[in-house]
């Protein structure tokens, strides 16, 4: 049985797909693969979740996305040179939708199963690069690095500071006086819809305005907010807003993860509210119900911060949260968001898991 876990991001959205930092940590929640070799080049792939059957010819890769589900898993035996066919049953925990990185957790298991069973050396590095690239021919969303990565190096105990560029990570220890509680808002999103893709073409418009006049300018990760007001009128408000995001995102995260690292939780909690509100306001990928969720826990006592995490249009929250009162903070959030929109989230306390391995663990039962 193979495991690789879904993810929470504590601070950090949308940097990774230009070069810049986040700190996300791997959940207690995973998607599990049985695998068992095959003769021929065929991935019969079974989905507790969505209860079907589907077979993929690995000598048949179709040239665009078909729109499944098992276009994550196609993906990752067509990018792995080393895989062979095989016989996967995908069960998870980790919910569909949700902005918790279940389209990482699934490619990294089935790349880690493939490889094993084909009795192949597995490089984490280059499995979680292989993740990515099977993400962008085969699903088509232009996704950063961080999912796969937290998926292939999460730590028990610990959040990921992770350079997207050079690939530098340092581990970030969560001390034990402090809980994070996810919130899902049950409002599912889907980032192959356009949105995603749009938001980073955004981006990519404004580097190309502010390389001229800066040359060392590569990715938003290298501009400064001086860079951006010098050229606000070059750029549509549109693209300077987001622009706005990802440099003031990328200097939150690496002032968090220190936050988090010397135990100021005040000022960590401050930097998750203040990304909240750039996205929702410069980023423009929260909705309605994030909005609501997050609005509610960070006024709950007890909450030092909250904001929603992933990549947005729906999904879930994350909330660093006191460890005494994360009981009560679980059920008040839950009450209060039912009371606010009608839904019924699914919130809870998680701990830092560990990546991708090889395990005897049983399955656990579907998420909500």
């Amino acid at each position: 049985m193979y495991r690789a876990p879904g993810r929470v991001n504590l601070i950090g959205e949308h940097t990774d797909y230009n070069d810049g930092f986040v700190l996300p940590m791997a959940l207690d929640r995973s998607t599990w693969v049985e695998a068992s070799p095959r003769c021929d080049r065929l991935l019969v792939v079974h989905s507790r979740e969505r209860g079907e059957t589907l077979t993929v010819d690995l000598d048949d890769n179709p040239p665009a996305p078909t729109g499944s589900w098992v276009d994550y898993v196609r993906g990752m035996g067509a990018v792995l040179e080393d895989a062979n066919g095989a016989d996967l049953s995908i069960a998870s925990d980790v919910p569909i939708g949700a902005g918790l990185s279940s389209s990482a957790a699934l490619e990294i298991a089935c790349g880690y199963a493939l490889l094993d069973i084909a009795g192949r050396p597995i490089d984490l590095e280059a499995l979680a690069r292989a993740g990515q690239r099977a993400e962008h021919r085969f699903v088509g969303t232009r996704c950063g690095l961080m999912d796969q990565t937290i998926a292939c190096f999460g730590r028990a105990g610990h959040a990921l500071l992770l350079d997207t560029r050079s690939f530098e990570r340092r581990y970030v220890p969560i001390p034990g006086s402090v809980r994070v509680i996810v919130g899902n808002t049950m409002v599912r999103h889907a980032h192959a819809s356009g949105e995603y893709n749009a938001r980073r073409a955004d981006c990519e418009e404004g580097v190309a305005v502010l390389v001229r006049r800066r040359p060392g300018i590569r990715a938003l990760r290298d501009a400064r907010i001086e860079d951006l007001e010098a050229a606000r009128g070059e750029l549509s408000n549109r693209v300077w807003q987001r622009c706005h995001h990802v440099v003031t995102e990328n200097a939150r995260t690496l002032r968090a993860a220190d936050a988090l690292a010397s135990g100021d939780f005040v000022t960590m909690g401050r930097l998750m509210c203040e990304s909240h509100e750039s996205l929702s306001l410069d980023y423009e990928v929260s909705c309605p119900e994030l909005d609501v969720m997050t609005m509610l826990a960070q006024r709950i006592e007890g909450v030092y911060g909250a904001r929603m995490t992933g990549g947005g249009f729906g999904g879930s929250i994350v909330a660093l949260v006191d460890a005494p009162q994360a009981s009560r903070v679980q059920h008040e959030l839950k009450r209060r968001y039912t009371e606010a929109t009608g839904r019924d989230p699914d919130v809870w306390i998680c701990a830092a898991g560990g990546g991708v391995d090889k395990t005897d663990a049983r399955v656990p039962a579907p998420a909500l």
